[in-house]
């Protein structure tokens, strides 16, 4: 018994000692920024798997400077803001590149009411620090809040937010740039069918100039987690989540490599006091123990379980009561890793209906396992259905994965991510689910087609007001229904 304790106690150390050395070697080499995303002459994206030579990069700083340069420039115009779409939506070769993060201003603001007008390059970031003294707060956002608005509205972005869905519900209304430089009001009265196709469009249409957002309370929430195996979070999240008008962020990470336990996460409203001070997330951390967990997880041959069983119980172990704005504040770089040169980390978004979770979440491990794929995360959101945006990725009420994932650089590994995401989306379709383009360009035009049944229309209306082709990208190339493409 006494051998058999030393020897425990022995592994034990070496994996601890392991672990420090490990932390030692990624903690102190994490400089806070992240590489450069570009070379001159060209755009990319976070990943930097997408290097795009343009023609010319502008910055513009008004709708006057937007208008102008579309009327008076020539041939292809792509648009971009924060650069984290991951498949050549932000650029197109030799096109004209518009640099929106300059384009940054609050146009108007009504506390009372509760509406904010802002020029669609400000981040999320800064809305938050312009309203958060007036305890009120985004509606509708991405987990994180360094991305621009236009690049938000132009992929209809979800969170983490219960009883909500795409960002298309809070938006009440925008311009919109058009092909000949004519700025005309987006709204559900005006120019509805502009409204429709330009959130979720992709910057299809025109660019997004001002948008006016319908604001909520800010509120302090309060963390509570409970762990599960994963046939049974479908009923828990319809029986003890969905319907509860007090819970304002919940998602559930599916743990690898068996994917068959859930944690779920959830932030109840409170009126208790906070246990952190800060009503915002403090900007330009290091992010080295975050960094440092990813890096355990994607490493590692126990990394996987050392998080499940170890890291993430301790994270979740003390109460957190937190402001809504401080929830709403994550800073994208804490996901960067030290170097994307030989590997980089990329996501994949799955949206299921409800009653194919069950379905869909054994096929979905059983191709991760098949491929061995590095994943790191696997987050489950929820969201009501979308029926307003033409390329709709909710058409009915759904569970969505988003999969993070880390991917060799090189062409054979980019191919082999090719091999199972095309797996994963037939198993998507095959629930009626969906898949969100975003991010690389895997799929095939039939599977495009069968995920947004209403692109054809999409497509139509794009003829009908930029007859040119004026405003593109490599997605929208890539799957434009008025071409023959394999």
């Amino acid at each position: 018994m006494k051998k058999a304790l030393r020897l425990v106690l022995k592994l034990l150390f070496a994996v601890i000692t392991l672990l420090v050395i490990a932390f030692t070697i990624v903690f102190y080499s994490v400089t806070g920024e992240p590489e450069p995303w570009q070379h001159p002459g060209h755009v990319n994206d976070v990943t930097q798997l997408n290097p795009i030579a343009v023609s010319r990069e502008f910055k513009p700083k008004s709708i006057y400077e937007i208008s102008k340069l579309v009327r008076q420039s020539a041939g292809p115009i792509s648009i971009g803001g924060a650069r984290h779409s991951m498949g050549g939506q932000i650029a197109f070769d030799h096109a004209v590149y518009l640099d929106m993060r300059d384009f940054n201003h609050i146009v108007l603001f009504s506390p009372k009411e509760k509406l904010i007008t802002v020029e669609s390059g400000i981040t999320w970031r800064a809305i938050q620090e312009h309203i958060d003294p007036y305890d009120l707060s985004v509606s509708i956002m991405q987990t994180y809040a360094n991305f621009t608005v236009g690049g938000s509205l132009s992929v209809n972005v979800h969170g983490r937010y219960v009883g909500q869905g795409a960002i298309i519900h809070s938006v009440q209304s925008f311009s919109l740039i058009m092909s000949n430089g004519r700025v005309v009001q987006c709204s559900r009265e005006m120019n509805p069918e502009l409204f429709y196709g330009a959130i979720g469009g992709y910057g299809a249409l025109g660019v997004i100039g001002e948008v006016t957002l319908q604001l909520t309370d800010n509120c302090r929430v309060e963390r509570i987690t409970e762990n599960m195996d994963v046939s049974a979070y479908r009923d828990f999240f319809t029986n003890t989540i969905r319907d509860d008008s007090a819970v304002v962020f919940h998602n559930a990470d599916l743990y690898p490599d068996d994917y068959t336990t859930v944690r779920s996460v959830s932030y109840y409203q409170t009126l208790n006091t906070a246990t952190v001070e800060e009503r915002l997330k403090p900007k330009k951390e290091r992010y080295r123990w975050e960094r440092f967990g990813m890096w355990l997880v994607s490493e590692l041959e126990a990394g996987p379980w050392l998080r499940q069983h170890i890291v993430d119980p301790i994270y979740y172990s003390s109460d957190k009561i937190v402001w809504r704005n401080y929830e709403a504040s994550y800073d994208a770089n804490e996901l960067e890793p030290t170097s994307r040169e030989a590997f980089t980390y990329v996501l994949q978004e799955y949206f299921i209906p409800v009653d194919s979770f069950d379905v869909f979440v054994p096929r979905m491990a059983a191709i991760f396992k098949e491929h061995r794929v590095n994943t790191i995360n696997v987050s489950i959101r929820h969201a009501f259905p979308d029926r307003e945006s033409l390329l709709s990725w909710s058409r009915n009420e759904v569970f969505s994965f988003v999969i993070y994932y880390k991917q060799g650089t090189s062409v054979a590994a980019q191919q082999e991510v090719g091999i199972w995401a095309r797996k994963l989306i037939d198993a998507a379709l095959q629930t009626g689910g969906s898949y969100y383009l975003p991010y690389q360009l895997h799929a095939t035009q039939r599977q495009f087609e069968m995920a947004y049944p209403s692109a054809s229309d999409f497509f139509a209306l794009k003829s009908k007001i930029d007859s040119a082709n004026r405003f593109t990208n490599r997605l929208l190339n890539r799957y434009d229904s008025r071409k023959d493409n394999n």
